[in-house]
């Protein structure tokens, strides 16, 4: 064999060789993926069972006579909400505290006003606290004309107009 050829083919082994190394593609791959990241914002709602209507109505009240009004508060929403009440607008005609007024939560068994009708100050917020969604709050409304009340009390008008709210809670941070 000729010294032109003992160069030649070693040579060419050689590079025949590396082709086949860089055209193999000897690399590593890793893939990976997310499905699609979504939000969804939550709902505040609740429903009122006497919405737009009186509470309680009651004519020709005397002495000890007690008049019950009930209604129902849900939050219908998805999101957990802080409730309260606000009396809206009052008159009480009645003299030294003989027409009185309870509110109870039956729910709960809170008591959330207990004192004169109409003695909630006007515009001003009562917390009735966390309701969670789906969860309905029952509460019964009693105006009580005094045993005691005298005859100066014939004839006397009390009224009162109410308000419910629900806000959101306060906002929080989830880490996934």
């Amino acid at each position: 064999m000729n010294a032109k050829k003992k160069i030649l083919l070693p040579l060419a082994t050689l590079l025949g060789a590396g082709a086949i190394a860089i055209g193999s593609g000897a690399t590593f791959t890793s893939t990976t993926a997310n499905t699609i990241s979504s939000v969804t914002s939550g709902t505040l709602n609740h429903t009122n069972s006497k919405s737009d209507k009186a509470i309680l109505s009651l004519t020709d009240i005397k002495p000890g006579d007690t008049v019950n009004g009930a209604l129902t508060i849900t939050n219908t929403g998805s999101l957990a909400a802080d409730f309260s009440l606000t009396e809206t607008s009052s008159t009480n005609g009645f003299s030294d505290n003989y027409l009185t007024l309870t509110i109870t939560n039956n729910t709960t068994g809170a008591s959330v006003y207990s004192g004169t009708f109409g003695g909630l100050v006007d515009g001003a917020k009562t917390a009735l606290g966390s309701v969670a969604p789906g969860v309905a709050n029952n509460f019964t409304f009693s105006v009580h004309l005094a045993d005691e009340a005298p005859n100066s009390q014939q004839g006397k008008t009390a009224t009162a107009a109410y308000q419910w709210d629900s806000v959101q809670q306060a906002a929080t941070t989830t880490n996934q």
